[in-house]
């Protein structure tokens, strides 16, 4: 077993040999840009470039033409909901989310407020799950959007996506689902779940840094204002010169992930639960944030009772696991999702968030776990305030 080990696949993924072979020949011998139209390296590059969308497309059960590359999720996210909401400000300026977004959506619509747009953020049961029912009464004759994480970043918990987007396909409003933890982790389909944006990452799926898609529906057709400008690339949703060694390892990496999630899956949610009853069993007063049925396989989020998340990962120097969403991890401010599922700051504080991913294996879940219980206790040891909860004595 080598050290340190990694388990912060929320935050990222390592690249997938297959992915990094198939990526090497577009730095040097195919160098070509995908734009130049009149010599054989930019049709070569071009070429590869298509072959990649088609196999991103195959992996959403979307179509080649729907596809459109960007760089990363934040980007995705920013040009879905702030291009819907701009192209469509004339129908109206009410938006729709939940309060467990990721940041790059949460804080688009911060934006979008101060244009003079009407955000609903919907709050979410103590499992972290919103309710349908939460987004059907939200919606109003100017409801233009409605953004809904599919798998939550911190606790992957997984929203009841078909479920609205037949609601918002009833009332004919746009649906945007931010997939970045999702795809190539659990299915996903277009088409089942009603979706008229999706947002995809490669990185959180074992392909490269640095390269998004954003799914855009054509029929009914989705209408975004681009959100920038020079060249009218991506059919004029995203100019730019395409990272093309990037676009074909994320079609690699969604080739990979469309071929072996039936098995993967089910693996990681064996690891996942082997974590769990290792940590329930051998610590005491640990808590798991979020359902444990509508959940991403390889996801725990725990919370040690008077244990501090940055003390426990100080301690554990040879783990890789982080304290909340690698977007935030720099902030001492507790976890905003956790608090949103009504988890009080001092057990915010305390929770830390493993990913489980492709590479790892049996023999590092189970020196985790053992790492866990020896360093737990060991702060526990360190602290008064578990000395009082043990003989029963609140803390005040």
């Amino acid at each position: 077993m080598k050290v340190p080990i990694y388990m912060d696949c929320h935050s990222t993924t390592p690249v997938d040999p297959r992915v990094l072979e198939a990526m090497l020949p577009y730095f040097t011998e195919r160098f070509g840009n995908a734009a130049s139209r009149s010599h054989a390296f930019g049709w070569r590059a071009e070429e590869a470039v298509e072959e990649a969308r088609a196999e991103v497309a195959s992996l959403v059960g979307a179509t080649p033409r729907e596809i459109v590359w960007t760089s990363g999720a934040t980007e995705s996210d920013n040009l879905a909901v702030k291009g819907a909401a701009r192209f469509h400000r004339a129908k109206g300026r009410h938006l729709v989310t939940t309060a467990i977004e990721h940041k790059a959506v949460l804080d688009s619509m911060h934006a979008l407020e101060r244009e003079g747009f009407e955000v609903t953020a919907l709050p979410v049961s103590p499992d972290g799950l919103v309710d349908p029912g939460a987004v059907r009464d939200a919606l109003r004759p100017d409801t233009v959007l409605v953004s809904v994480i599919h798998a939550n970043n911190e606790v992957g918990t997984i929203q009841p996506i078909e479920e609205i987007g037949r609601l918002t396909r009833e009332r004919g409003v746009l649906f945007h689902v931010d997939a970045a933890q999702s795809a190539g982790r659990i299915p996903l389909d277009v088409e089942r779940s009603n979706a008229d944006l999706v947002s995809l990452s490669a990185h959180k799926m074992y392909g490269p840094k640095g390269v998004g898609a954003l799914y855009v529906r054509r029929r009914p057709r989705a209408r975004l204002e681009p959100q920038m400008d020079g060249g009218g690339h991506e059919r004029g949703y995203r100019s730019g010169t395409l990272n093309v060694p990037g676009i074909v390892g994320f079609g690699k990496a969604a080739e990979i992930a469309r071929a072996e999630m039936p098995a993967e899956a089910p693996r990681l949610l064996a690891l996942r639960e082997r974590l769990r009853r290792a940590l329930e069993g051998g610590i005491e007063r640990v808590r798991v944030n979020g359902s444990l049925v509508h959940r991403l396989p390889g996801s725990l989020n725990v919370s040690f009772e008077h244990v501090e998340g940055e003390a426990l990962m100080l301690a554990m120097k040879d783990v890789a696991v982080s304290s909340g969403s690698a977007c935030t991890s720099a902030s001492l401010e507790p976890s905003y999702v956790l608090r949103a599922m009504g988890v009080s700051d001092e057990m915010a504080h305390s929770s830390l968030r493993i990913g489980l991913g492709r590479f790892n294996t049996e023999e590092e879940v189970d020196h985790v776990a053992r790492l866990l219980a020896e360093k737990v206790a060991r702060l526990r040891e360190m602290s008064p305030a578990w000395e009082r909860a043990r003989a029963g004595v609140e803390a005040r």
